[in-house]
């Protein structure tokens, strides 16, 4: 998934990314040390603790001046983000499986027409096809992917790489 990642960000010349769900940093490292000289990648996440850990990491890879690492509620940070006319080129959804549909959408407000969202463990470990597994994690997931297949704002496809990733363009 990071190589995926970093390859895409290289390739359409990505410079300002949106990552929702930090947790430890290892995304948003790829994804930075990815962009350009004058790239910036914002990072939300709700976990002080575990921030402390990405940060470290992003400064021991000399790419802390590049990423900005906002704690707090990721939805009300989004709607800050959306209020202040903040533009991105990428959005990284990778957070609690509940809201993804949330951040979906709130995503949409934050690129213009052929900007990208990706979003992670679309395919849940294989249970999102397992339909004896009824758990609300993975019924929330399977129900999510039907959402972003039928939404007519976006082209989509389903990667499968790693966990699953969905990758979408803005129409």
């Amino acid at each position: 998934q990071c190589h995926f990642l970093h390859l895409i960000i290289k390739i359409s010349k990505i410079k300002k990314i949106l990552e929702i769900g930090t947790f430890t940093g290892l995304s948003g490292l790829t994804m930075s040390l990815a962009l350009p000289k004058d790239g910036k990648l914002v990072t939300l996440d709700k976990n002080k603790e575990t921030n402390k850990i990405a940060s470290n990491f992003f400064k021991k890879a000399n790419q802390d001046d590049k990423i900005d690492l906002i704690i707090g509620s990721a939805l009300k940070n989004l709607d800050d983000l959306k209020k202040n006319a903040q533009k991105f080129d990428l959005v990284f959804i990778d957070a609690d499986k509940e809201n993804y549909k949330n951040y979906y959408d709130q995503s949409l407000g934050l690129i213009d027409t052929n900007g990208l969202i990706i979003i992670d463990n679309v395919l849940w470990h294989g249970e999102v096809i397992d339909e004896k597994k009824q758990d609300n994690l993975t019924k929330n997931i399977r129900e999510f992917n039907s959402y972003v297949n039928n939404d007519k704002r976006t082209e989509n496809l389903i990667i499968p790489v790693g966990d699953g990733l969905t990758v979408c363009r803005k129409l």
